[in-house]
């Protein structure tokens, strides 16, 4: 099992940014791959950016460039700083955990809101 605490998030205008964390109650080591995901009201949950065990990062097309990933492996914590922010990143931000052999197991945080405004 893997618990995840997330903090950060808020109000930002466009162009702001804003950084958000997860802390994992666990080793990230053991952890497959730790991600952000981000629902707007009305849409699917959709992948943000990930990263793997042995740190390879992806991101989706929407926040290249804007979004960064990263981890803090002695705090087990994994970040999302979002630069040069837009409306259209409003949503709830969850953060997830795969583990298993089999990549077959999901964990999420209580997610956080981010809202872009004026």
């Amino acid at each position: 099992q893997v618990q995840l605490v997330e903090s950060g998030g808020g109000l930002v205008q466009p162009g702001g940014s804003l950084g958000l964390s997860c802390a994992a109650s666990r080793n990230i080591f053991t952890i497959n791959a730790m991600a952000w995901y981000r629902q707007a009201p009305g849409k699917q949950r959709e992948l943000v950016a990930a990263i793997t065990r042995s740190g390879y990062t992806n991101y989706a097309d929407s926040v290249k460039g804007r979004f960064t990933i990263s981890r803090d492996i002695v705090k087990n914590t994994v970040y999302l700083q979002m630069n040069s922010l837009k409306p259209e990143d409003t949503a709830v931000y969850y953060c997830n955990a795969n583990v298993g052999p089999n990549y077959d197991y999901d964990y999420w945080g209580q997610g956080t809101q981010v809202t872009v405004s004026s």
